[in-house]
């Protein structure tokens, strides 16, 4: 298995441990100071994922336009997320990895074209499936950052 992958995969684990017990108000409120929730936090760490691999490498995505578009870069809440919806997204931060480490593995990204607005906004390149992977487990742990700050205020 892919170290960086399974580095992904453990530390989503360790946000689903940290933000079990919330309740869906918890996770929908949105911190004085916040421009957003944890939930939203949750979905963006798996709307940026799809996007960096499967959409860069001119794939389709692996979720539904309703746990993709919502939080794209750019967005910020602007609806409730009901409990079932909650239990999804959560449920999708496991099953994508898995399925991701498949895919991975079976090299269906030979495709992948450079993200240009990383580059812009970061001045780091990302042009390959594995610089995607480096720059995602920055990205999702300054995510989870943020989710750790929130649940103190929420």
């Amino acid at each position: 298995m892919n170290t960086k992958i399974e580095s992904i995969k453990k530390l989503r684990l360790f946000l689903l441990k940290h933000i079990e017990g919330l309740s869906v108000e918890q996770l929908n409120e949105i911190p004085q100071d916040f421009n957003n929730n944890i939930i939203w936090n949750v979905g963006h760490m798996l709307s940026a994922f799809q996007s960096l691999t499967y959409k860069r490498a001119g794939l389709p995505e692996k979720i539904q336009e309703n746990y993709f578009k919502p939080f794209v870069p750019g967005t910020k809440p602007e609806q409730f997320f009901d409990g079932e919806t909650i239990e999804i997204i959560k449920s999708l931060l496991v099953s994508t990895i898995d399925v991701f480490m498949i895919d991975y593995e079976n090299k269906i990204f030979e495709n992948y074209t450079k993200s240009e607005g990383i580059e812009r906004t970061y001045n780091i390149e990302v042009a390959t499936i594995d610089a995607a992977l480096d720059f995602l487990l920055y990205h999702e742990g300054l995510h989870i950052g943020y989710i750790l700050a929130q649940k103190h205020l929420v």
